[in-house]
């Protein structure tokens, strides 16, 4: 049974018990396989199923309040095809569902970044983003090159892209650079020209090069996007009206993960969506009912690898994701 957290907080040694368990236990995975899954030593495995045991977590059936996450984490990789899922306990407040995405997001940033042979990370923008740098642990990866991966905006903001990508630099102790860009140009024969510029040129071939990067999505109503950086000839209920969902990095998709047949979509500077099926871990950091839809298409636009979600979300992503293939 799903139980809900009270603090914005996650146990990140619980939930790995957890997982563990419920992959060894429930999963059938051997002890070697489910090290590899998680990136940790089969020792680690095996010590870590004997505390699940002693704490009472592993008995007949796993009980804790990450059980339900664990199985939904299957569930999703299984149901959209993804190399991984990171479902964390959904709230009793919905407001504070962004708070704990960010808390699972950052608890899986941390083993990505430390990885020696990552060289270079991109972020997008986000509050989901901003609040994961502030549920990590400092790392000393000199090496590492944050890339922030989408055009800013004027206004400043702890979620523009800019601040984000110095903050996670900081705390990696990395190198950082920007995309000094707006996000949308005046018109598709300006996005054009910009899109020629060496500086452009060269930096979406960086961004192209990153081997991960973490994006965040937002609906057509409140989001980012809407609030701070649409082009002023664009109202936003134009995008609702040509079957608009919500964007990634800019592009404004339909419900089917489609690019709705609206100029906005030409007007975007930075990389293409089919970019991104190149780059090999496209992580995805979003929940809640009204992003359902967004989360919806971009999944079955193909391009995520690893969703970081809550389980409500996660559950009505499934339902979706059942009623599309009853009507096909």
């Amino acid at each position: 049974m799903s139980r809900s957290v009270k603090i914005e907080q996650i146990d990140e040694d619980e939930q790995l018990l957890v997982r563990l368990a419920w992959a060894c236990e429930i999963e059938g995975l051997t002890q070697a396989d489910a090290a590899k899954r998680f990136g940790i030593t089969r020792m680690r495995v095996n010590k870590a199923l004997g505390e699940a045991r002693r704490r009472g977590i592993l008995r007949i059936s796993v009980d804790s309040i990450y059980a339900a996450s664990a199985d939904l984490e299957w569930k999703i990789e299984r149901g959209f095809g993804l190399a991984r899922a990171v479902i964390v306990p959904s709230p009793q407040s919905p407001a504070s569902t962004t708070p704990l995405i960010s808390a699972g997001l950052g608890s899986y940033l941390g083993p990505i970044l430390t990885d020696p042979g990552l060289q270079k990370f991109g972020m997008s923008w986000g509050n989901t983003l901003n609040l994961a740098t502030r549920f990590m642990q400092p790392i000393d990866r000199p090496d590492l090159e944050i890339v922030s991966i989408m055009g800013g905006i004027v206004r400043g903001s702890d979620v523009n892209g800019y601040e984000i990508t110095t903050r996670l630099a900081d705390l990696c102790n990395a190198e950082h650079s920007f995309f000094t860009a707006p996000l949308f140009a005046g018109s598709a024969e300006s996005q054009a020209m910009f899109m020629q510029q060496d500086i452009i040129a060269d930096m979406l071939d960086k961004i192209r090069s990153c081997g991960a990067v973490a994006l965040a999505t937002g609906d057509l109503c409140s989001s980012l996007l809407v609030r701070d950086a649409l082009p002023k000839d664009i109202d936003a209920e134009e995008l609702r009206a040509c079957g608009g969902v919500g964007d990634i990095i800019g592009h404004v998709l339909d419900e089917n993960g489609a690019l709705i047949d609206h100029p906005v979509n030409q007007r975007v500077i930075g990389v293409s969506l089919e970019d991104l099926t190149a780059i090999p871990n496209v992580i995805l950091a979003a929940g809640g009912a009204h992003k359902v839809p967004v989360i919806t298409a971009a999944l079955r636009r193909g391009f995520v690898n690893t969703l970081v979600t809550d389980e409500d979300t996660a559950r009505a992503l499934l339902e979706n994701s059942t009623v599309a293939r009853d009507t096909d």
